[in-house]
């Protein structure tokens, strides 16, 4: 028997406490309806990670990125301010900027050859006289809401979005310490593409180190498990543990991971993991039902020549950890289209974060799918799948 939406979202019960509830059900990482309802209620909807600082130094520097399935071009101003805007053209719809990063005086759209200002204002039209009733300004690129936070770019495709700060609520103040912008620089990426629902990938993550022990033999050998720690936010995880190593610690581990461990999920998909003079950033971007991919961000204190080596040995470590990462989630998944499995029970000790991550995605599906205030446009409005 088919499930419609609706019933799929109320298999899961957000007001259950933790140590009475369940995992969000297996369906919510299966249904095609569930995927594309995530994408219009939670990432179209929440301060999404767009890039970084770094990338938009100076004026006219450029960088492109897709946020829930848009083109999206974000450019620092001839005035200095930072810009967002849909990359794509108010003619036939092409895309304007090509490049992934760059530095420009203005945007030529590759299709027709109409030109923008990098403010997004249309400057010139090709063979475009005699055209009627048309108003070039009104036929600038469409703004989307930009802001940034320590050397993070974020954009929010609502309109109506509130302010950056409201979202981010307490993580400015546990990030502070940690004092980033002063005491590191971005090095280099890696994306990885794994098959399975980001969903999976984030609850992964939010498992209160319940895995470490059992998954990742190198971690674990300098984390210190019985002392690890998980304090939920508003919208936000913080897991912490204090590191140690000994002559049974994995060397490259050891020699790499120091000080405290800092692992800080905002919801819905964006992680920050910090050490003592070395951090990566996660950005989990959901690709299909069952697809993911993994942006990894590099940071760290020295990125001199004379540190190569040490930093290379660094994302090396992060490396073997997602590896091991990548198997568990991609067993998950398949273990999700199980008929032996519709949820879990969670562990009262370790999975606090888990269970704050199905409530606030259960609160934003619900209400995306609520009878709309007067006047109000809703998605079964636009959508009837939503309806189903």
């Amino acid at each position: 028997m088919n499930q419609s939406v609706r019933e799929i979202l109320n298999l899961y019960n957000p007001a259950d406490p933790l140590e009475k509830a369940s995992t969000i059900p297996a369906p919510w990482y299966r249904d095609w309806r569930i995927h594309e309802l995530e994408r219009a209620a939670v990432f179209a909807k929440t301060w999404q990670v767009a890039g970084r600082l770094d990338q938009v130094r100076k004026n006219g520097d450029f960088f492109t990125t897709d946020i829930a399935g848009e083109p999206i071009v974000v450019v620092r101003g001839d005035d200095a301010q930072l810009r967002a805007f849909y990359n794509v053209c108010r003619h036939h719809a092409a895309a304007v900027v090509t490049e992934a990063q760059g530095c420009a005086k203005q945007f030529r759209c590759p299709y027709h050859g109409w030109t923008y200002g990098i403010d997004g204002a249309l400057k010139g039209m090709v063979e475009f006289d005699g055209v009627c009733n048309f108003d070039r300004a009104q036929n600038g690129l469409v703004p989307v809401c930009v802001d940034a936070w320590e050397n993070f770019v974020f954009v929010n495709l609502d309109p109506q979005a509130a302010p950056l700060r409201k979202f981010l609520g307490a993580v400015p103040e546990l990030v502070a310490p940690l004092q980033l912008a002063q005491k590191l620089q971005y090095f280099d990426r890696r994306i990885y593409t794994l098959n399975c629902n980001w969903k999976v990938y984030v609850d992964n993550y939010l498992d209160g180190g319940y895995h470490v022990p059992h998954a990742h033999k190198g971690l674990s050998s300098v984390i210190e498990y019985t002392q690890y720690t998980i304090e939920n936010f508003e919208r936000a995880c913080l897991q912490s543990s204090p590191l140690s190593s000994d002559s049974n610690s994995a060397a490259g581990v050891a020699a790499t991971r120091q000080g405290r461990a800092f692992y800080l999920w905002l919801y819905p998909n964006f992680m920050i993991n910090a050490y003592e003079g070395v951090m990566d950033t996660n950005l989990v971007v959901p690709l299909a039902v069952d697809k993911c991919a993994v942006i990894f961000d590099y940071y760290f204190a020295d990125i001199t020549q004379a540190a190569g080596v040490h930093n290379r040995q660094s994302i090396a470590v992060s490396e073997k950890v997602q590896d091991e990462d990548m198997a568990i989630c991609d067993s998950v998944q398949r273990g999700l289209s199980s008929r032996a499995y519709v949820a879990g029970r969670l562990s009262v000790r370790r999975e606090a974060g888990e269970h704050l991550f199905h409530r606030l995605l259960h609160a934003d599906l619900t209400a995306a799918l609520a009878p709309p205030a007067k006047g109000v446009g809703h998605l079964r409005d636009v959508d009837p799948q939503f309806a189903r």
